[in-house]
């Protein structure tokens, strides 16, 4: 039997925002070396370098029958879908801001909470909750689609983009919710998507001729980052987040991650904002409240009735 994933408390909160923070950076580290580095390349760079270091950890822990536990076909199925998400975000990169892949790309966990909605009781929502994601993802909306100016042929491509890689990633969501890999050591889950990534992503920058890179002082830190800080330890942190709490609540948290890259956006690659991001700010975290604040309060009574039964 597996065991039941655990409601949201203050320690996966606090782990969930530094996250955030740091998903929120990636996109516009690689709008910042596009010059320099194509960013399919760069996204095969870093999903090579990672899987290699955990390929190396899993072989080192489980030996050479380390892929016969039967995680293998959905391991492949995940590499392959995680590649494709990686595909949709290079491309959206080439034709939008940052800030617009950060708001389409992070409506994934809506897609992947109405899978596991379907699929798992345990990952009902609530009626409070489910008006919880609405109010977040409108927030989302009215933060970007909210603003007057027209999108070009160009943009809306690269958004479409952004949302095809959202749907890639909520599809990954649920392979692993619902497969042997739910319950699978976390590095050879992330070792499985990492290498699929990097052979998808790497046969098709070859294929297309985007191969040619600078490696500026710029490029090499940027790719540091995505190496180390995203592809290893944020995703070891989300996996390690997955196995012990309710995947559709972490997933909501997840959307203070545009609200970041569209900060960092700003600061950074100087993208203007509007009134309506203010508004949607607050749409977002009234949503959060809604959906995780709820959820952690009626936890804690839960908890103290008990206690007080058994005192």
């Amino acid at each position: 039997m597996k065991p039941s994933r655990l409601p949201l408390d203050w320690f996966a909160c606090g782990l969930m925002f530094v996250l955030c923070i740091c998903w929120g950076f990636q996109q516009v580290a690689i709008k910042l070396t596009l010059e320099d580095v194509p960013s399919i390349l760069q996204l095969a760079i870093r999903s090579g370098g990672a899987a290699l270091v955990l390929g190396v950890l899993v072989l080192w822990r489980e030996g050479r029958g380390a892929f016969s536990d039967g995680t293998l076909l959905p391991g492949l199925t995940v590499g392959a879908l995680f590649g494709l998400e990686f595909l949709f975000i290079a491309e959206a990169l080439n034709h939008t801001s940052a800030a617009h892949v950060s708001v389409f790309l992070y409506t994934a966990p809506i897609f992947a909470a109405l899978g596991l909605h379907l699929m798992l009781a345990e990952e009902r929502l609530s009626p409070l909750q489910w008006l919880g994601v609405l109010v977040a993802f409108g927030g989302i909306a009215s933060a970007f689609l909210g603003k007057g100016a027209g999108h070009s042929g160009s943009g809306l491509l690269g958004d479409s983009y952004a949302i095809l890689g959202a749907l890639a990633w909520g599809a990954t969501t649920l392979v692993i919710r619902g497969s042997s890999l739910s319950d699978a050591n976390p590095v050879k889950t992330l070792f499985y998507q990492l290498a699929g990534a990097a052979v998808l992503l790497s046969a098709t920058a070859i294929i297309s001729g985007r191969t040619e890179m600078e490696l500026t002082q710029r490029a090499l830190v940027s790719l540091g980052f995505q190496t180390l800080v995203i592809a290893l330890v944020s995703y070891l942190g989300w996996f390690w987040l997955l196995r012990r709490y309710l995947a559709s609540r972490l997933s909501v948290l997840s959307f203070m991650t545009p609200l970041f890259g569209i900060t960092f956006g700003v600061l950074i690659l100087g993208e203007r904002i509007e009134s309506s991001f203010a508004i949607g700010a607050a749409l977002v975290i009234a949503g959060i409240l809604l959906v995780s604040g709820a959820e952690m309060l009626r936890g804690r009574q839960q908890r103290k009735a008990l206690e007080a039964s058994e005192a």
